[in-house]
């Protein structure tokens, strides 16, 4: 980012990844603003990132209410002036055995990781582009490189969304926009608990600690698989005939 006085936008105030990549991010920014649907529920989270090194500042975000996204975005740049990085930390996980047999849950899934994410990312591109620069930060996910029957709800969302951003980050290409695609394997933290850890996980400071790698590093678009050995297994795994890849866990 290089310099003070930086605007960093965190959507999903909340969100442990989220939080660890405002922390890292302090010491560039002269601002975090963390968004959340209780802002006031916050005082934790802004002590850590004031700890850190950034004024702090925390308005109300309902990723669902789509409604909301543009007039969130237009009140965080008129108090700011700016959002020199945006991250799009919200998401949930949903009950896959229950979203099967309940549409309803299905459709909230899909809405909350797929839907509410187009849409705010079509509402901060164009916020960024009429800057003429600023970074954003998508958290796809390895689950939705292939999606396994063990978790194919909240996988088809994370595969939708990584071809999303996916052509999204061509379409900045030139405007002064980057876009930052980040796509973690099973990540140990408050989402996953109780689950068992799959191969290679990692943990809400390592996918941190590569995301602000490469939004430092301040060159075109990224795309960053954490572990990066996730990249070379995903070109075997792709490859696994349908019978042997269904019975795939999680």
């Amino acid at each position: 980012m290089g310099g003070a006085e930086r605007t960093v936008l965190v959507l999903g105030g909340r969100s442990e990844i989220g939080l660890e990549v405002a922390e890292r991010l302090a010491t560039d920014a002269g601002t975090v603003v963390l968004a959340a649907r209780r802002p006031e529920a916050l005082s934790a989270e802004a002590a850590r990132v004031r700890a850190a090194g950034a004024a702090v500042d925390t308005v109300a975000f309902d990723a669902d209410d789509l409604a909301g996204h543009r007039p969130l975005l237009d009140d965080v740049t008129a108090r700011h002036g700016r959002i020199d990085v945006a991250v799009v930390a919200f998401g949930i996980l949903g009950d896959q055995a229950r979203a099967e047999t309940d549409a309803a849950h299905a459709a909230a899934i899909v809405h909350t990781d797929y839907l509410a994410q187009v849409h705010l990312l079509t509402e901060l591109a164009q916020v960024l582009r009429a800057q003429g620069s600023g970074t954003l930060v998508v958290y796809s996910s390895v689950a939705g490189v292939r999606v396994r029957r063990a978790n194919y709800v909240y996988g088809s969302a994370k595969a939708g969304l990584d071809g999303f951003a996916s052509g999204l980050a061509d379409a900045l290409h030139g405007t002064g926009v980057r876009l930052v695609l980040i796509r973690p394997g099973f990540v140990v933290g408050r989402m996953t608990e109780g689950m068992s850890p799959a191969p290679l996980s990692s943990t809400p400071a390592q996918v941190a600690d590569a995301t602000v790698r490469a939004v430092r590093r301040g060159r075109g678009n990224a795309d960053v698989w954490v572990p990066g050995t996730l990249r070379l297994l995903f070109l075997g795994l792709r490859l696994l005939p349908r019978a042997v890849w269904r019975r795939m866990p999680r």
